[in-house]
């Protein structure tokens, strides 16, 4: 393929993925009534109490994917030495392939898609510690969350609550042991015949010591603070007179849900918004508040740093020479 050849086909490549990713947004959002909801409740609200609380959830949505910036250039060290800026780049061009990607998948190709060809596979995998990193605190907080929510509004005999706490229990610690031997999965993919061919890529797991994942589950249980955060801020201002506890264990458990519906980064807010709505039907009547501020989160969280690595996305060569 001659270099005019590669220039015209990454230019289509750069075009197709932005047209896509804009024409899911654009279609979302305007027909996203929550959102407009949401602009509704903020109105019956001070003015500057709504700026400075929105301007916080916003500031905190780039704390956030600046610590996975962080995370990224750690996990991926070892394989290959990312600037901040090109960890940046990498990170934004994830989020756009991801929002119309079933589960996100898309993150893996558009963030590896910044690195050296023959780098990709392997960081891929390494990316895989930091999704699971992150999958391990939603199982873990989500888990006894649900325990919780079952043994409080639902009437069940002693016996029966017992048996729920000692299986989140489980499931729990289970999340947590995988998470520290994470190498097993190197083990276990060089004992099925058909993916030999892949298992030199998944060698790097065999790398990170304890302290390593320590540190990145510590990451990533602030990006996982940071991120509930955001919806206590809003429910905070918007309803007030939520139990702060219940509403904190709640967020919990619509995390873990989200996270085992399989679905589309653009559908996301449906999923959530049905979550959060019957969830905290067992604490407030204000469902549409609830749905609204859901929805305003996931704008803010998914869809704006989407649009942003729009922009990125520009940046990348997607048919090259070995170079990135």
């Amino acid at each position: 393929m001659t270099q005019t050849q590669r220039k015209y086909l990454n230019l289509l490549i750069k075009i197709a993925i932005v047209a896509l990713a804009m024409w899911f947004v654009v279609t979302k959002v305007n027909n996203q009534k929550n959102l407009i909801e949401f602009e509704h409740l903020i109105h019956q609200i001070d003015p500057l109490t709504i700026r400075l609380i929105l301007f916080a959830v916003v500031l905190l949505m780039f704390v956030n994917w600046f610590l996975e910036v962080i995370k990224w250039r750690f996990l991926s060290r070892r394989v290959e030495k990312l600037s901040i800026w090109k960890a940046t780049k990498s990170v934004f061009c994830g989020l756009t392939w991801a929002i119309f990607t079933p589960n996100r998948i898309g993150e893996y190709g558009g963030r590896v898609m910044v690195l050296k060809p023959e780098n990709r596979a392997t960081c891929a995998v390494a990316m895989g510690v930091g999704l699971f990193a992150q999958l391990v605190l939603t199982s873990v907080f989500g888990s006894l969350s649900i325990a919780w929510f079952v043994t409080t509004f639902i009437d069940t005999p002693s016996s029966v609550d017992f048996g729920i706490w000692i299986i989140a229990v489980i499931y729990a610690l289970a999340f947590v042991i995988l998470y520290f031997n994470v190498s097993w999965v190197d083990y276990l993919v060089g004992k099925v015949k058909f993916l030999q061919k892949i298992k030199p890529f998944f060698a790097v797991l065999e790398d990170f010591s304890v302290r390593e994942l320590a540190y990145v589950l510590f990451l990533s249980a602030f990006r996982f603070a940071i991120f509930t955060s955001q919806y206590i801020i809003l429910m905070l201002v918007i309803l007030p007179d939520l139990p702060i506890v219940s509403m904190v264990l709640m967020i919990f458990i619509m995390f873990f849900i989200q996270s085992a519906v399989p679905s589309l980064d653009i559908f996301d807010f449906s999923v959530r918004s049905f979550v959060a709505s019957n969830l905290y039907a067992y604490i407030t009547t204000q469902e549409i508040a609830v749905m609204a501020i859901v929805s305003c989160v996931w704008f803010v969280n998914l869809i704006f740093p989407a649009i942003i690595g729009a922009f990125f996305v520009f940046n990348v060569n997607y048919i090259s020479d070995n170079k990135s």
